[in-house]
């Protein structure tokens, strides 16, 4: 098992498959809030649920709105399990936070090259550590 250590935007523990993509998401207009499928026109994720996924991505793009947006999500059931994020911005921070969704970041560039949608993940957000078993 490889152990990452991380910074912890948002504490708790998750684990699942992991959704990775290489862009960042704007969950404003990016994400169906009603289903949580990526519906941005031309984005690498597009048609993917992120529900109940470890959810990886660069970083947020876009509105305000996009932390509600998750709010939303998470109210029915349909937010990730978990955000990984290369460096964290306000939108989506607040998002997981109001959510209760772990989210953690600065991860070594290492995990990064290594991890690919469909792999399982765990985030120990109370440890700070991201796991590939």
């Amino acid at each position: 098992m490889k152990v990452y250590k991380c910074r912890v935007i948002y504490r708790g523990y998750a684990e699942g498959e992991a959704l990775v993509s290489p862009e960042p998401i704007s969950f404003y207009g990016g994400v169906d809030p009603a289903t949580g499928v990526i519906i941005e026109k031309g984005h690498p994720i597009e048609g993917e649920s992120i529900s109940n996924k470890i959810l990886i991505f660069p970083h947020g793009k876009g509105s305000t709105v996009g932390s509600y947006v998750l709010l939303r999500l998470a109210k029915r059931n349909l937010a990730p399990k978990a955000i990984i994020n290369k460096s964290a911005e306000a939108i989506v921070a607040v998002g997981a936070i109001i959510s209760e969704i772990p989210m953690v970041d600065k991860l070594p560039d290492e995990f990064y090259n290594e991890v690919s949608t469909g792999m399982y993940i765990i985030v120990d957000g109370d440890r700070g550590e991201v796991r590939l078993p």
